[in-house]
Order: C-alpha cells, then structure tokens, then sequence
C-alpha cells in the first residue's frame, strides 16, 4: 500500500497516521531513539509493507505484472492499491475522502526534533499539493506513477504502469479486494 493505505491501516488515530508515514524514512533496526508513538508508527508501516509484500494473491499477480514492469511490480501494486482504495473510498468510510484527508492534513505537526528534513519536506508536499486528493482518477495514478519512477535510482518502466493497470484492472482488482479484506482483519480494522 502507499500514502492511503498506510493512513487507513492506522485507523483514525492522527498520531499513528503521521507516524506512520514517518516510517517510510526511518532506516534500521535500532528505533531505540524515537518516544514509543513513533516506534508504534514505524512498525506499524513495515508491518503493513511486510504483510502486502507477502499475501499470496498479492505475489501472484505481481508475478503476472513482472514481465512488463520488471523490478518495480510490487511498487506499481502499491500505487494501484491506492488508486482501488481512494476510487472507493465510501466502501472504507463515512467520510468522504478529501474530508478524511483534511482532517488529518489539519492535525499534522512537524515541530519534532526526530522528523527530519526530508520527511518535513515530502509532508509540506503531500499536504500542498494533495497527492493522495488525486488517487481516485486515473490520472492521479499515472502522475503518481511516472513521479515515483523519477525518484527511482535505477532505469524503471514505472511511468509506464498507470496503461498497464488498464489492461490488468479486473485482475488486480479481484486481487485488491481479497487483500483488503485479510488485511482489514490482520490490523484490526472495522468496516
């Protein structure tokens, strides 16, 4: 899962959201030097990275989706993920999503002493320019995919992902909603 998924999977705790996010910037085994809120976030983010890494209909189609997105499946499934998940959003909340999102925009404090600049950065971006506002169109996705493939390090057909979703979308769905519904009862999520 990417931004969203991370925000759903900590429930409407604000904190364990932020903190969550946090965890995609945290290297290493030691968290020793963070208060025990944030050491909660950032397990909670690789537990969420580990467990969609590993759910075997999410293997499967990513085996599907190797041959034509080669080293960056599992990338593109994230943002696919979210992309489902902000498309149907009413499915997962009461609120609609860009309520959800201001709600949490709103709570977001970046005056700690652990956030470093980076992530101090990439949150003034995700809040300013509503990234995660545009997952629900298909646009939203193919953006989100080409700016992650610049970030990548290494020569990607991720830009390429947002037309290879179209041509998989049934089977990734399918895949989605079995994910989501493991997932749901794996962190304790009420529908």
């Amino acid at each position: 899962m990417n931004f969203l998924g991370h925000l759903y999977f900590s429930g409407d705790d604000q904190e364990l959201m932020l903190h969550n996010l946090f965890g995609d910037f945290v290297r290493g085994s030691d968290l020793s030097r963070f208060p025990e809120d944030v050491q909660k976030g950032i397990r909670l983010h690789r537990e969420i990275d580990t467990y969609m890494d590993h759910h075997p209909k999410v293997l499967e189609i990513a085996h599907e989706l190797y041959e034509e997105l080669p080293k960056v499946a599992g990338v593109a499934l994230d943002l696919y993920f979210d992309h489902i998940l902000a498309r149907e959003w009413h499915r997962f909340s009461k609120m609609q999503l860009q309520e959800y999102l201001d709600h949490f925009y709103e709570s977001v404090d970046l005056d700690r002493p652990y956030f470093d600049l980076p992530f101090q950065l990439f949150m003034k971006k995700l809040v300013y320019y509503n990234w995660i506002g545009h997952y629900p169109k298909l646009e939203g996705l193919k953006k989100a995919c080409r700016g992650v493939s610049s970030r990548i390090s290494f020569p990607n057909k991720l830009g390429e992902a947002g037309g290879i979703f179209v041509k998989y979308e049934q089977d990734i769905e399918s895949v989605f909603w079995i994910y989501m519904e493991d997932a749901k009862k794996k962190f304790k999520i009420k529908s």
